[in-house]
């Protein structure tokens, strides 16, 4: 079971184990945000087991670099082809505009996109094929501390998502 941890300010710093989380807690190190309804026993009988947990105290981190992989940017696309919308299945990346007209390989011109579309599509922009955009690539606002695969596996707990702000504006 894994545990939200959030730093004083309510920015998500990590997830962590439930036994680590319990041990935080234990020696007052943080406080519980949220309860997933689920019960721990121990010796001396039960506790509630948290969800999300936040520090007493701020924890300064340096603000972590997000590389550009292919599998930052089909995260940051929800793994969604950004012509169809096809969720899932072989994807592929996609330069919006095609490195031989002149496009780059940066956030602002790589989107997530479904085999099928990527061979309709070509060497050729969105326009001359046809195609359009379901919504414009640019760099994540929001840079999480977790993998951003890991930050959109985080995204599908209802119980957590109030405290992950998006990674899009």
């Amino acid at each position: 079971m894994e545990v939200l941890l959030l730093n004083h300010d309510f920015t998500p710093l990590n997830i962590c184990s439930l036994k680590r989380a319990i041990g935080l807690l234990f020696v007052g190190k943080a406080d519980v945000i949220h309860y997933d309804g689920t019960y721990i026993r121990t010796p001396s009988g039960a506790i509630q087991a948290p969800s999300v947990i936040r520090l007493k105290y701020k924890v300064s981190r340096p603000l972590p670099e997000l590389k550009l992989t292919r599998k930052n940017i089909l995260a940051r696309d929800n793994y969604t082809c950004q012509y169809c919308g096809q969720k899932g299945g072989e994807l592929t990346v996609d330069h919006v505009i095609p490195k031989k007209m002149g496009g780059k390989t940066d956030w602002d011109n790589l989107v997530c996109c479904c085999k099928r579309c990527n061979a309709k599509k070509k060497d050729k922009t969105p326009k001359q094929a046809g195609m359009q955009l379901l919504r414009q690539p640019k760099k994540p606002s929001f840079i999480p501390f977790i993998s951003l695969t890991k930050y959109r596996q985080c995204m599908e707990r209802e119980d957590w998502r109030p405290y992950l702000p998006p990674i899009l504006d």
